[in-house]
């Protein structure tokens, strides 16, 4: 996969590793943020991106793993500036709000569970 300057890509990002809060864990867990325009290729597979000022911390050349095409409004897409990024590309999971509650009797106790959105 290669792409052009000028072109709109996603970067992905995942939570603190370790910790799950309300989401889940393992190969679920990988969202993107974005959409950046490219700047240039910097090798045969890294390329430099146009980041915003409040992730300047981050170093800009990504390889392009890192990398997913841009295709428009889809719900994978996290809003870059709603959420704080440390120099590893990871942040901290919030709950929005508290969709469902149950509980899950079963011979000898009662297992509660919680749906969050």
């Amino acid at each position: 996969m290669t792409f052009q300057t000028g072109e709109k890509v996603l970067l992905k990002v995942s939570p603190m590793k370790g910790v799950m809060r309300f989401g889940k864990k393992g190969k679920l867990s990988p969202r993107y943020i974005g959409p950046f325009e490219v700047l240039e290729c910097v090798g045969p597979v890294a390329y430099r991106l146009a980041l915003p000022f409040n992730i300047s911390g981050v170093h800009p050349v990504f390889y392009m793993s890192m990398l997913k095409r841009y295709h428009g409004d889809r719900d994978y897409i996290i809003k870059w500036d709603s959420i704080v990024l440390d120099k590893d590309l990871q942040y901290d999971e919030e709950p929005i709000a508290i969709l469902d509650r149950d509980v899950c009797k079963l011979r000898t106790k009662e297992v509660k569970s919680v749906k969050v959105q």
